[in-house]
């Protein structure tokens, strides 16, 4: 799989789930976290849809090529987002049918966007 294909999968992802958050935060609050979301969760849960819908139009790769800010902020936002995930159905107790899942597509997105492609010789992130 091409660096650019990973950075294409990677920012729909991230918009979809942006829109997601800004129309129905509560929903996906109840989804991934298994708990109803408070009013400043609802109003922090749009925030963070925003933000996720930023970060996939701002990585979305031009006619060209894939700009390596773009694989590098994804991959970061990735393995971050991965290790939260664990963190909350480990360390913080929260339990949904929907946490492992999601920590796990994070973390293989990471690894993906880290590891050398068939196009390249160099780690995605990179390039």
């Amino acid at each position: 799989m091409t660096t650019r294909t990973l950075v294409v999968l990677s920012s729909a992802l991230e918009m979809a789930t942006g829109v997601l958050l800004i129309a129905i935060p509560g929903l996906a609050g109840r989804a991934l976290l298994g708990q109803d979301l408070s009013n400043a969760g609802i109003v922090m849960g749009r925030l963070a849809g925003l933000g996720l819908f930023s970060l996939g139009i701002s990585c979305w790769p031009g006619q060209d090529d894939v700009a390596p800010r773009a694989a590098r902020a994804l991959f970061v936002y990735n393995l971050l987002a991965a290790l939260y995930f664990g963190y909350l159905r480990l360390g913080a107790g929260f339990v949904s049918y929907l946490l492992w899942p999601v920590c796990i597509l994070h973390a293989v997105l990471a690894i993906l966007l880290v590891l050398p492609n068939k196009q390249q010789t160099r780690p995605g992130y990179l390039r």
